[in-house]
């Protein structure tokens, strides 16, 4: 791991848990079809080759399996990890939830915990 990786996993407020769900992004003049890699309380992973902007406000729907109902929540762009040519296999950008409901907050924690559950048991 790198300074930099550690740097932001020791910013991280909330246990993230690796996924591979399939999201679209959409900002004003932009649509993209990605995945999301990994998944808190708080944010997303989302790998593409092509990560927008940092700052960049973002609509966010997803579907995890066996949730009740999708989300559409809003995001904004924290950081980006870009393509590199040969030392870089996971390019993306990480979104940070904004203006995220309460309802919305407590069914998305439902999910992650669920997941980890799953994740934890398997192991």
């Amino acid at each position: 791991m790198d300074s930099g990786e550690a740097g932001a996993s020791n910013r991280r407020e909330s246990e993230r848990i690796d996924v591979s769900w399939d999201v679209d992004c959409e900002t004003e003049d932009t649509f993209l079809y990605a995945s999301i890699r990994n998944v808190s309380a708080l944010g997303i992973f989302v790998q593409t080759r092509e990560p927008l902007e940092v700052g960049t406000l973002v609509t966010l729907r997803f579907s995890p399996p066996g949730s009740e109902a999708s989300f559409t929540l809003k995001g904004a762009v924290q950081w980006i990890n870009p393509v590199r040519m040969l030392d870089n296999r996971n390019p993306g950008m990480g979104i940070l939830f904004v203006d995220i409901t309460p309802e919305d907050r407590e069914r998305l924690v439902h999910a992650v915990r669920t997941i980890a559950y799953v994740h934890d048991r398997s192991n």
